[in-house]
């Protein structure tokens, strides 16, 4: 499948959020971090913001959620509009009821994975989700550099999907700008989340159209 970028809202300046949502017109979907200050250290967004957020979207809403108990609050976001949600393994007791829930609310479910966090748990289980997502940084904060240790799982991640005949995408967040987009597509990413590389870049819709560029010519 052709490359998609999702630019993440965390770089966005939320005092202008329409502004530049309206910015990334020519995005596949907009990447909105959920951040609760528990499972992370940092604090963002939560539902009635993102369901305003919904409504005014020029793109479809990729849900990334960052709070513990997400079996109790990822169906909500869900109900606010996501097109898809994505969960942390490290915080839902029953990730595949929770992702099966959200497909029977008829929204695109994801499990992601801290940098630290092993990948082969998820592997015998892809065909129960949509997307896995391969933090490379560690969640929380915008603008970190990549971790280039995480290219190995990517690669693990991409065989697993191929091997088992999964539709299941693999994302990428994290430390992914002109320098890095190229070698996370070899390792087999399909989907991008870019945040300061795109809002900050002079010409935002042409740095979308450039990562994406970037990505499918890396794997033609």
């Amino acid at each position: 499948m052709p490359a998609l970028i999702n630019p993440s809202i965390l770089s966005a300046d939320f005092v202008n959020l329409q502004r530049d949502l309206a910015a990334i017109a020519a995005a596949d979907f907009v990447h909105v971090d959920v951040m609760d200050n528990h499972f992370v250290p940092n604090l963002t967004l939560g539902l009635p913001i993102v369901h305003r957020i919904a409504q005014v979207s020029p793109v479809p809403l990729d849900v990334h959620l960052m709070i513990d108990d997400a079996d109790r609050w990822a169906p909500e976001y869900a109900a606010a509009g996501a097109a898809s949600v994505t969960f942390h393994a490290e915080a839902t007791q029953a990730p595949v009821r929770l992702a099966r829930e959200l497909r029977a609310n008829g929204v695109r479910a994801g499990i992601a994975l801290r940098p630290a966090s092993s990948v082969e748990p998820v592997l015998d289980l892809l065909d129960e989700f949509d997307m896995v997502l391969v933090m490379t940084v560690e969640p929380g904060f915008g603008g970190q550099s990549f971790i280039e240790g995480m290219l190995p799982k990517i690669r693990r991640t991409r065989q697993a999907i191929e091997e088992s005949g999964a539709s299941t995408w693999l994302q990428v967040d994290g430390g992914v700008a002109r320098d890095t987009i190229g070698r996370i597509a070899q390792a087999g990413a399909n989907v991008f989340v870019a945040g300061s590389a795109v809002y900050g870049a002079a010409d935002i819709g042409g740095e979308i159209n450039a990562l994406r560029l970037l990505a499918d010519g890396s794997v033609a």
